[in-house]
């Protein structure tokens, strides 16, 4: 029995490769094709692109478990249990809104980490000077670093919005590829601005670290307080600032989220730092990272399918802030 064609008079399957229009979802069986994130188009070709996703399989800045080389790979194949139609509790296909591509991989020589910053920087520069925003997928935390050197040279000093168990501002006058010293570098160097920037999810502490004026929502005050609460905090900081959301998924506690290299019980749950997104609507976000997905030390993709979860409030969000709305549920 032949399969019957789509709309478009095509017989469905690999969108990934022989989608034409970037917007909208076509189902697709979730254990086979090729696997782009959300089963977007892969492309290189940024003409009439809101958002390119784009992986970067860099591990070298770890300073326990390696693995998050394998994240990218991870998330996208993961993603594909969601790549259907409307996303819960939004109710709507924020693909039918927002034209978002998988951009591939930023590719850099592993022989010489010393280039890497600049590679990728290079490659970041290359999506954002097109006009179209970037999710990308890590990789350890120090990508974050060079990203933020060029969003910032397009828009200037950002608000950071940042989720993790650890505060990654670790005192280091070095210059090292450190996945625990960048956000201190970029303080310095003017990426961000701290006194509009937000840490939430933070149950670790290290010898000589300040708040360098970020407000800092420790794990404790996660946990007693209400998702509207938390989302009130954040833009309060941030105000209009343009804004850069960054998640490690060492936030979530490790026993929903064991794939990551540093592991630290108490986090947050899946439901708790989504419920956070879903209520930024005032933020004015212009990138967004998900970084330490280590898939070696994951079980069933629970971490990689949580990250590409959260990957998907956050383009709901946009989509939302672009005027997508649920249509009413049909009695």
């Amino acid at each position: 029995m032949a399969l019957e064609m789509d709309k478009l008079g095509r017989v469905p399957g690999d969108d990934a490769f022989r989608r034409i229009e970037l917007k909208g979802t076509n189902w697709e069986a979730t254990y086979a094709g090729a696997m782009s994130f959300m089963r977007r188009k892969y492309t290189r070709e940024l003409k009439g692109v809101d958002i390119a996703v784009t992986g970067v399989p860099f591990d070298q800045a770890v300073s326990h478990r390696s693995g998050t080389r394998m994240g990218p790979a991870g998330i996208r194949h993961a993603s594909a249990e969601n790549a259907w139609g409307p996303f819960w509790p939004w109710n709507f296909d924020p693909f039918d809104t927002l034209s978002v591509i998988d951009y591939g991989d930023c590719f850099f020589d592993w022989g010489k980490k010393e280039n890497f910053p600049e590679t990728l920087e290079k490659h970041a520069a290359e999506i954002i000077s097109s006009g179209a925003e970037m999710i990308t997928l890590g990789g350890d935390h120090y990508i974050s670093y060079p990203l933020l050197k060029a969003h910032a040279k397009k828009h200037g000093p950002l608000a950071l919005v940042h989720f993790d168990a650890h505060r990654d501002v670790e005192i280091d006058n070095g210059g090292r590829i450190d996945h625990g010293t960048m956000f201190g570098y970029a303080v310095r160097e003017g990426l961000i601005d701290p006194k509009k920037s937000v840490q939430i999810g933070i149950r670790t502490t290290f010898v000589g670290e300040t708040t360098m004026g970020f407000r800092i929502i420790y794990a404790d005050e996660v946990h007693d307080s209400t998702s509207r609460q938390l989302a009130d905090i954040v833009c309060k900081q941030v105000g209009k600032s343009k804004a850069y959301l960054t998640f490690d998924i060492d936030c979530l506690d490790p026993g929903i989220a064991p794939g990551t290299g540093t592991p630290i019980p108490g986090g947050l749950t899946y439901h708790q730092a989504a419920s956070v997104i879903r209520k930024l609507t005032d933020v004015n976000f212009v990138g967004m990272d998900m970084v330490e997905v280590s898939p070696p030390y994951d079980h069933a993709e629970i971490t990689s399918g949580n990250a590409a979860a959260l990957i998907m409030e956050y383009l709901c969000l946009r989509a939302w802030q672009k005027g997508a709305r649920s249509a009413p549920m049909p009695d």
